[in-house]
């Protein structure tokens, strides 16, 4: 079984710089406008076998594996393949105390497999058993990463002959203080909570809530529907569910996955939070519906209109938490569209709906709920 980032991301942090221990930048691949792409050289300690050394006074990087030697020095286009000089076509260089190396020269002689995934906008690097999935930023600088972490707004999109106000906060995933996680009511599966209080209770500065649960049972046990994890562990399981999953890993590399293809994805060390809900609204940066494969069966999900909770992936990695009023399913999936997601879902709607940001409700929910997408931020 394939280990991931999960397994492998203390070894990529510890290449960091002390200076940066306290708010570690996130590990990616990055693609300059030159379409050259880069890989922070930490990530190769992961891999069974393949030793780095880094001397700081003679900015020399030395990668070893087996026979095959390869040397990099920072700012510099010469190479050595065991001693040999070579010229590549990019220099490594460090950014925010991560060093930088050329992801094409190092793949080449290491015999490292690359696969790129433009539905996650991400890097899959694997040699062996051990695969490394890293979200890839591309064009802007690295430092751009680090700015604007989390944006409110209030924005009006028309769908056909309606407008819809909406509320929404975007978060830079990317960014090295933004950390997500998945809160679940009173700390134990069937409780319910305010909105604000699960918020406040995890130091969280934005929070939305998730999935669907049993909020109209008489009794005290008002039970989620669907795969839930937090911190990691699997806190709800759902074996079967179609609907789909919002997930997202150690590094915030976020994604949708199907509901019967998550299990495998959780066990793979690919999941630390995640919450099932559906169904799914935005696919590849177009509006795509599936209800029936979805195992939604009611017709009215298409029809009937309501207070509606969405998330959203962009192709650069934030987070897009929406509320709006009123909506139908087609017409929250336009919506998301228009607010730029690249792939998007719906969320538990009704009197669940809700959105808190920075200490108060954006949009106040009608009741309790049962568990939330919280986002923290590390000052």
């Amino acid at each position: 079984m394939k280990r991931y980032i999960a397994l492998v991301l203390l070894a990529l942090l510890a290449f960091a710089t002390p200076l940066y221990a306290a708010s570690q930048p996130k590990m990616l691949a990055y693609m300059d406008q030159s379409n050259q792409s880069f890989i922070p050289v930490g990530v190769l300690k992961g891999y069974e076998g393949i030793k780095v050394q880094y001397s700081s006074a003679q900015k020399k990087i030395d990668i070893i594996k087996n026979e095959n030697k390869l040397t990099f020095y920072l700012g510099t286009k010469t190479a050595y393949v065991n001693d040999k000089k070579m010229t590549i076509k990019a220099a490594p260089f460090q950014e925010s105390g991560i060093t930088y190396i050329p992801l094409q020269f190092v793949s080449q002689h290491l015999k490292l497999k690359i696969e790129w995934d433009k539905n996650t906008s991400s890097l899959l690097l694997s040699e062996g058993d051990v695969s490394v999935q890293l979200p890839v930023l591309s064009g802007r600088s690295i430092s751009s990463a680090s700015a604007k972490p989390i944006v409110s707004s209030r924005k009006t999109f028309k769908v056909g002959s309606r407008s819809f106000n909406t509320q929404i906060v975007t978060i830079s995933l990317l960014h090295p203080k933004i950390e997500l996680d998945v809160a679940i009511a009173g700390n134990q599966i069937g409780k319910v909570e305010d909105l604000r209080s699960i918020a406040k209770r995890n130091n969280a500065v934005a929070a939305i809530n998730g999935t669907f649960f049993a909020a109209y049972t008489t009794g005290s046990y008002k039970g989620p529907f669907g795969y839930i994890v937090g911190k990691g562990k699997l806190l709800k399981d759902s074996p079967g569910d179609r609907r789909t999953v919002f997930t997202f890993d150690s590094n915030n590399l976020a994604q949708l996955v199907r509901g019967l293809d998550f299990k495998p994805h959780f066990q793979q060390g690919k999941s630390t939070g995640a919450v099932q809900a559906g169904p799914r609204l935005v696919v590849n940066g177009k509006v795509s519906l599936d209800l029936k494969n979805e195992g939604f069966k009611d017709p009215k999900i298409l029809t009937g209109g309501g207070a509606r909770s969405a998330l959203g992936i962009t192709k650069d990695h934030k987070l897009i938490l929406l509320t709006t009023g009123g909506a139908t399913i087609p017409q929250l999936a336009e919506i998301m569209k228009q607010a730029g997601s690249y792939q998007a879902m719906n969320l538990d709607g009704g009197a669940s709906s809700g959105l808190y940001y920075n200490g108060s409700y954006l949009t106040t929910p009608g009741r309790q709920i049962s568990n939330a997408i919280i986002v923290k931020y590390s000052k």
